[in-house]
């Protein structure tokens, strides 16, 4: 159990540039807080013993601002980031060197029984506020973009964007988990194609212009050839 408590503050050293002192972490780090107390009502809850372990959830919630349903299975080295209005459900399972930014769901349709929340994979990092809804996979070292609506299955080594969310670069390289801002935006890529082909008719309209001049095609409606 200290291995692990002593794992967790080292994975906020790793991804959080602002952490000065393992007091500070210890005291002050409401994602810490979120993530052990889980582990607690985890416990009670593969014990079946549901209610003592919602009761340590809802706590949980009050006191930190994220919502960790106690049925999750969360693996190591977890970084929730700031955190308040994150929100995880019940039948979530989240992999190793995982990171959270505030406001992310972890969450269900509201059509499905069973297994209804998402499998995400390891070394995945999810940007602010972004929304990933059902029972599929987001597969390891993937990142989704800030305020991303995720609807559907994200393959491994991929960067999605936008709402609903849209795979826009997968490449097999790992993610750089602090480099989460820097992600491609579909919407300017498009319109920088649109530009690009009303120059080329604006060019073809001047040169069938010029041609036709050349050609003497306008002067019988010049009035100086009248």
């Amino acid at each position: 159990m200290w291995s692990r408590m002593r794992e967790d503050i080292s994975t906020i050293f790793e991804n959080d540039p602002a952490a000065r002192s393992t007091f500070e972490v210890i005291f002050t780090y409401s994602g810490l807080h979120a993530l052990w107390s889980h582990r607690i009502a985890h416990w009670f809850y593969k014990r079946h013993m549901f209610t003592i372990a919602r009761a340590i959830s809802q706590i949980n919630r009050f006191m930190t601002g994220i919502e960790i349903h106690p049925g999750a299975k969360i693996g190591r080295r977890f970084f929730i980031d700031h955190g308040m209005g994150v929100v995880i459900g019940e039948t979530c399972e989240i992999g190793d060197d995982v990171v959270l930014y505030q406001g992310v769901t972890l969450g269900g349709t509201g059509k499905e029984k069973g297994k209804r929340h998402p499998t995400i994979g390891s070394n995945v990092v999810i940007g602010s506020g972004a929304k990933v809804l059902g029972s599929f996979t987001v597969g390891s070292n993937s990142r989704i973009g800030a305020n991303a609506v995720v609807l559907q299955e994200v393959p491994p080594n991929s960067t999605v964007v936008g709402n609903p969310g849209k795979i826009v670069k997968r490449d097999g390289v790992r993610v750089n988990k602090l480099d989460h801002n820097r992600l491609p935006d579909p919407v300017i890529e498009l319109c920088n194609h649109l530009q690009g082909q009303i120059d080329e008719l604006k060019q073809q309209v001047k040169e069938a212009q010029h041609a036709q001049i050349r050609n003497g095609g306008t002067r019988e409606h010049d009035p100086q050839s009248v």
